[in-house]
């Protein structure tokens, strides 16, 4: 369901043309401020980038904790539904790598993202993660059951080497490459096939 489903979906009647116009660009805005941000994105940054007051803010959105988490919802869907193609998939570890791809493309385009999966933020995205995180479980299970993945290593391992793939933009005086993350992740995977 998008952002602006589960949205409306909460409204106690259908809005009209340009309240859902005004509800798109708001939730448009705060993806993209939740991704340079984080969660601690204010409801005046967002009412600025989408170009609407504060007021249709609040008209629109029964509250900034809702909207964060209608956004967040979303974007984690995108890494729920690579995990469910990964499980579809009749070559399991070229399954979890196009699910590793996804999910880490993800966590180095948002911060909000990086800060929801790591606890931040007021938001209760609990169920949401718990999916994620059982998707996840079940993946490495897979690609480990068919001798693709090493097997000296846990679901919970793998977990924190693609969080730990986003990197930051500088460390020891170097700037990272716009594809950074792609990089290494291509080590990360390298270090996790098995090489029966």
């Amino acid at each position: 369901m998008s952002a602006v489903d589960r949205l409306l979906s909460e409204a106690s009647d259908t809005p009209r043309a340009d309240a859902r116009r005004n509800l798109e660009r708001l939730i448009t805005a705060a993806r993209s401020a939740i991704a340079d941000i984080g969660v601690s994105v204010t409801a005046r940054e967002i009412a600025q980038r989408a170009g609407v007051g504060k007021g249709t803010f609040y008209r629109r959105i029964p509250s900034l904790d809702a909207l964060l988490k209608a956004v967040l919802e979303e974007v984690l869907g995108e890494a729920r539904t690579a995990a469910d193609r990964a499980l579809a998939d009749p070559d399991p570890w070229h399954g979890f790598t196009e699910f590793a791809t996804v999910y880490v493309r993800l966590r180095a385009e948002s911060c909000g993202v990086n800060d929801a999966l790591g606890g931040a933020g007021s938001c209760d995205l609990g169920d949401t993660i718990t999916e994620l995180g059982d998707s996840l479980r079940r993946l490495i299970d897979r690609t480990q059951q068919a001798g693709a993945m090493r097997e000296d290593i846990t679901w919970c391992d793998v977990a924190f080497a693609l969080a730990g793939v986003a990197t930051q933009p500088h460390t020891i005086g170097l700037q990272a490459a716009p594809d950074q993350w792609i990089r290494n992740l291509r080590i990360v995977l390298d270090g996790l096939e098995s090489r029966r």
